[in-house]
């Protein structure tokens, strides 16, 4: 049996989407503050003095680690809960257990009860709760909005992280300050969970036209009868990789993001290694501190990322020929590195680290449609967790590798070489035939039957 088609989405889909998208940034906006307060917590009550600076940086690398690793553990089996269950259901869970976790941590705190090791347990706990949450958001909203929306909407999504990375240092800093400090700013954190629940409780969120699980993973077209059994969880955990293996165009798709994270992955490395280098002497002469150079390179960046984030979302995106909306956006990005590469002043720097901040919704929203509407919802768990997956991976990655080679060569050189490397993808992709067509769904379903049948006469 085919795949049925996709549902259109129901009448005034769009307004469900936007009361959901509004709630679950206020609950996007608590986290981020939640996270500012815990680093505020380590560094001036768990390791105040100057002689604990070793156990400091230990602390931060550690609570980082807490929050990653955990994630990408658990995302390949959130993307099977997610096409397997009802993700209305799995998103309210998971907002009420964060809800709970937050309030548990903000008490322990304000008792004083709160060594390092409970917050890295809190901390995984919510991130592991995180990637279910977001398997299944990711998942439902195509279902909501029409395909032609679908750049708006990704657009909406991409300006909540950028508004809350903006508003959420402030914040902090101002909750911190009042009595009840870091404890204050996680029980705010808890408040905005269960504010996105009981908005969630009230939505109607359409599911898949089956939960079913596949009869052949291999074949990745079948749907299981529901009275059948669940396939073993080791396959459907591979059937996100299956299917987007079997679709060239979607690899390539793949590899340019991957590509792209790997050049813009380091530059959180790398500005602060430039306000002690390139910039310094311009900051000395403004009388500018190292700490609000910084600030103005994070607000810039945050700023852009806003401005982007609104920009698609006025616009709506390209309707056909999405990935003229992923790639040239790249030719920016490479202007801007190379800007950053050279700038040798404070706001010139910040206009780079602004022009390439605001590319990012614009790609992101552009390929997420492309995603959304080639990959039917019975599948976009699963698939779209490897996506996830795989940008996790790579950052890190890509972050290690910066450390290193900064230590031996300049930064700015090493930024000319990302901005060459980026715009020598964009000219390779613009003439990558594959890639054109990864908007051809019956090319890709073509490509897939295709692999299928080599497969199967290799086997006999």
């Amino acid at each position: 049996m085919i795949l049925p088609a996709a549902p259109r989405p129901p009448p005034g889909g769009f307004h469900t989407f936007l009361k959901l998208w509004a709630s679950q940034g206020v609950s996007q906006l608590g986290s981020a503050t939640a996270w500012f307060a815990l680093t505020v917590y380590l560094a001036q009550v768990l390791y105040p003095a100057p002689v604990q600076r070793p156990a400091l940086a230990l602390s931060l690398s550690l609570l980082g680690i807490s929050a990653a690793l955990p994630y990408l553990l658990a995302v390949p089996l959130a993307g099977v809960w997610a096409d397997r269950h009802d993700r209305r259901v799995t998103m309210l869970t998971c907002d009420v257990l964060s809800a709970a976790v937050s309030a548990l941590a903000a008490l322990l705190m304000a008792l004083g009860l709160m060594p390092l090791w409970a917050l890295l347990v809190m901390s995984a706990t919510v991130s592991v709760l995180g990637s279910f949450h977001g398997a299944a958001f990711d998942a439902s909203y195509s279902l909501m909005v029409q395909t032609e929306q679908l750049p708006r909407a990704n657009g909406l999504m991409q300006t909540a992280g950028s508004l809350s990375m903006l508003l959420a240092p402030s914040l902090a800093a101002l909750l911190t300050l009042l009595p009840g400090g870091v404890p204050l700013a996680l029980a705010t954190d808890a408040l905005s969970f269960l504010w996105a629940a009981a908005v969630l409780s009230r939505l109607s969120v359409p599911g898949p036209v089956s939960v079913a699980p596949l009869v052949s993973v291999a074949g990745l077209v079948s749907v299981a009868d529901p009275v059948q059994a669940a396939p073993p969880l080791k396959q459907e955990l591979a059937f996100g990789w299956l299917y987007i293996l079997r679709r060239p165009p979607l690899v390539w798709l793949l590899f340019v993001f991957a590509v792209i994270n790997l050049c813009l992955a380091p530059l959180s490395v790398f500005e602060t290694l430039l306000l002690k280098g390139q910039l310094s002497a311009d900051l000395k002469a403004h009388a500018t501190s190292f700490q609000g150079g910084l600030a103005w390179l994070s607000t810039l960046t945050a700023a852009g990322g806003v401005v982007g984030g609104v920009l698609i979302s006025a616009w709506g995106g390209l309707k056909r020929l999405r990935i003229y909306g992923v790639l040239l956006p790249i030719l920016a990005v490479s202007l801007g590195l190379t800007l950053l590469g050279v700038a040798s002043t404070l706001w010139l720097a910040a206009l780079a680290m602004f022009v390439v901040a605001l590319t990012g919704p614009i790609m992101n929203a552009h390929s997420q449609a492309i995603w959304q509407a080639q990959v039917p919802p019975e599948l976009q768990g699963r698939v779209f967790s490897v996506r996830r997956l795989i940008a996790q991976f790579i950052s890190p990655l890509s972050v290690a590798l910066a450390g290193l080679l900064a230590a031996r060569f300049p930064v700015g050189a090493l930024l000319l070489i990302l901005a060459g490397l980026l715009l020598a993808l964009l000219l390779a992709q613009l003439f990558n035939p594959a890639l054109r067509r990864v908007e051809d769904r019956d090319y890709l379903e073509g490509l897939a039957r295709k692999r299928r049948a080599d497969q199967a006469e290799s086997v006999q």
